[in-house]
């Protein structure tokens, strides 16, 4: 359980572009790990789980209208009712923003390029868990 990534995939739309430019705004990243943090959660307790917070956020380059973007994250550390997990965020598909190129034109990436990482932390009071409906996989802490 403790390094088990879960992910989750989408697309960047342009109602997300935030910024001149189509520069999507940190915070689509941030409230993606929290989709993922509550899978990881669900698996672990059967709940969903609150956020507590983040330790670290940095990002680490820039995420436009269009991208396709994956968001992963791991357990790191599991206290009695907390877990701080490790998130990143990857752009594996880009639109090459290039005036010769039509419009509907899309690069994929050679390698996936990480634009953040962070480190947050969940927490599930002890009424709220279901462990009989978490997945076993995490079950052996």
């Amino acid at each position: 359980m403790i390094g088990t990534k879960v992910s989750l995939k989408t697309r960047m739309s342009a109602a997300d572009a935030h910024y001149a430019g189509e520069l999507v705004e940190g915070a689509h990243i941030v409230t993606a790990w929290g989709d993922v943090g509550t899978e990881l959660a669900i698996r672990l307790f059967g709940d969903e789980s609150l956020f507590v917070g983040y330790s670290e956020i940095r990002y680490t380059a820039p995420v436009y209208a269009g991208d396709f973007m994956e968001y992963t994250g791991w357990i790191e550390k599991v206290g009695t009712t907390s877990l701080t997990c490790k998130f990143e965020a990857y752009k594996y598909i880009t639109l090459p923003r290039d005036p010769e190129c039509a419009d509907s034109a899309a690069d994929v990436l050679p390698e996936p390029q990480l634009c953040a990482y962070g480190t947050g932390t969940l927490m599930v009071p002890k009424e709220c868990w279901r462990i009989e409906h978490a997945d076993p996989a995490f079950q052996n802490r």
